[in-house]
Protein backbone atom coordinates (compact mmCIF):
# COMPACT_ATOMS: atom_id res chain seq x y z
CA UNK A 1 0.00 0.00 0.00
CA UNK A 2 1.11 3.98 -0.49
CA UNK A 3 1.48 4.24 3.29
CA UNK A 4 -1.05 7.32 3.31
CA UNK A 5 -3.31 7.75 6.46
CA UNK A 6 -6.62 8.18 5.26
CA UNK A 7 -8.78 10.05 8.37
CA UNK A 8 -11.55 6.82 9.56
CA UNK A 9 -14.24 8.47 7.70
CA UNK A 10 -12.97 8.56 4.57
CA UNK A 11 -11.26 5.08 5.21
CA UNK A 12 -14.79 3.97 6.13
CA UNK A 13 -16.27 5.83 2.81
CA UNK A 14 -14.23 4.28 0.61
CA UNK A 15 -14.58 0.90 1.64
CA UNK A 16 -18.30 1.33 1.49
CA UNK A 17 -18.60 2.76 -2.09
CA UNK A 18 -16.10 0.00 -3.44
CA UNK A 19 -17.66 -3.46 -1.70
CA UNK A 20 -21.06 -1.72 -3.00
CA UNK A 21 -19.84 -1.95 -6.42
CA UNK A 22 -18.12 -4.92 -6.03
CA UNK A 23 -21.58 -6.49 -4.88
CA UNK A 24 -23.41 -4.94 -7.91
CA UNK A 25 -20.71 -5.63 -10.47
CA UNK A 26 -21.35 -9.55 -8.84
CA UNK A 27 -25.26 -9.50 -9.18
CA UNK A 28 -25.22 -8.54 -12.86
CA UNK A 29 -22.40 -11.27 -13.10
CA UNK A 30 -24.97 -13.51 -10.91
CA UNK A 31 -27.77 -12.67 -13.63
CA UNK A 32 -25.78 -13.44 -16.41
CA UNK A 33 -25.27 -17.28 -15.06
CA UNK A 34 -28.78 -17.19 -14.12
CA UNK A 35 -31.10 -15.95 -16.78
CA UNK A 36 -32.01 -18.55 -19.32
CA UNK A 37 -32.08 -16.16 -22.84
CA UNK A 38 -29.48 -13.90 -24.55
CA UNK A 39 -32.30 -11.15 -24.27
CA UNK A 40 -32.44 -11.40 -20.61
CA UNK A 41 -28.78 -12.25 -20.07
CA UNK A 42 -28.11 -9.16 -22.17
CA UNK A 43 -29.38 -6.56 -19.19
CA UNK A 44 -27.69 -7.72 -16.12
CA UNK A 45 -24.45 -7.60 -16.61
CA UNK A 46 -24.63 -4.24 -18.53
CA UNK A 47 -26.61 -2.63 -15.80
CA UNK A 48 -24.80 -4.24 -13.21
CA UNK A 49 -21.39 -3.19 -14.50
CA UNK A 50 -22.21 0.09 -15.21
CA UNK A 51 -23.85 1.00 -11.59
CA UNK A 52 -20.81 -1.19 -9.81
CA UNK A 53 -18.17 0.89 -11.89
CA UNK A 54 -19.67 4.05 -11.32
CA UNK A 55 -19.61 3.30 -7.51
CA UNK A 56 -15.74 1.94 -7.47
CA UNK A 57 -14.61 4.94 -9.66
CA UNK A 58 -16.35 7.58 -6.55
CA UNK A 59 -14.77 5.19 -4.07
CA UNK A 60 -11.17 5.93 -5.93
CA UNK A 61 -11.82 9.73 -6.60
CA UNK A 62 -12.68 10.14 -2.64
CA UNK A 63 -9.04 7.75 -1.96
CA UNK A 64 -6.81 9.74 -4.08
CA UNK A 65 -8.57 12.83 -3.49
CA UNK A 66 -8.56 12.82 0.12
CA UNK A 67 -4.87 11.23 0.11
CA UNK A 68 -3.28 13.90 -1.91
CA UNK A 69 -4.73 16.77 -0.55
CA UNK A 70 -6.45 18.13 -3.72
CA UNK A 71 -9.78 17.31 -6.11
CA UNK A 72 -8.16 14.20 -8.08
CA UNK A 73 -11.10 13.78 -11.32
CA UNK A 74 -8.81 12.21 -13.70
CA UNK A 75 -10.53 8.76 -12.90
CA UNK A 76 -13.63 10.27 -14.49
CA UNK A 77 -12.18 9.51 -17.70
CA UNK A 78 -12.43 5.85 -17.23
CA UNK A 79 -15.76 6.42 -16.06
CA UNK A 80 -16.73 8.26 -18.81
CA UNK A 81 -15.74 5.79 -21.31
CA UNK A 82 -17.32 2.67 -19.79
CA UNK A 83 -20.58 4.69 -19.33
CA UNK A 84 -20.43 5.13 -23.30
CA UNK A 85 -19.00 1.88 -24.25
CA UNK A 86 -21.02 -0.73 -22.36
CA UNK A 87 -24.63 0.57 -23.40
CA UNK A 88 -23.35 0.78 -27.11
CA UNK A 89 -21.78 -2.68 -26.29
CA UNK A 90 -25.35 -3.82 -25.47
CA UNK A 91 -27.33 -2.19 -28.32
CA UNK A 92 -24.81 -3.81 -30.95
CA UNK A 93 -25.13 -7.39 -29.39
CA UNK A 94 -28.95 -7.21 -29.34
CA UNK A 95 -29.28 -5.88 -32.68
CA UNK A 96 -26.64 -8.30 -33.93
CA UNK A 97 -28.98 -11.34 -32.15
CA UNK A 98 -32.07 -9.83 -33.61
CA UNK A 99 -31.06 -9.81 -36.73
CA UNK A 100 -29.81 -13.41 -36.26
CA UNK A 101 -33.16 -14.43 -34.81
CA UNK A 102 -35.09 -13.44 -37.69
CA UNK A 103 -32.39 -14.53 -39.91
CA UNK A 104 -32.76 -18.52 -38.77
CA UNK A 105 -36.66 -18.14 -38.12
CA UNK A 106 -36.17 -18.25 -34.58
CA UNK A 107 -39.66 -18.09 -33.04
CA UNK A 108 -38.27 -16.18 -29.55
CA UNK A 109 -37.15 -13.34 -31.91
CA UNK A 110 -38.26 -10.24 -30.83
CA UNK A 111 -40.79 -8.80 -33.47
CA UNK A 112 -40.72 -6.64 -36.60
CA UNK A 113 -41.55 -3.06 -35.09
Amino acid sequence: MTGVDLPVWAAWLVVALALSGAGFSLVGAIGLIRLRTFYERVHAPTLGATLGMTLIVAASILYFSVAEGRPVLRDLLIGLFLTVTTPVTLILLGRAATYRDRAEGNADAPPDP
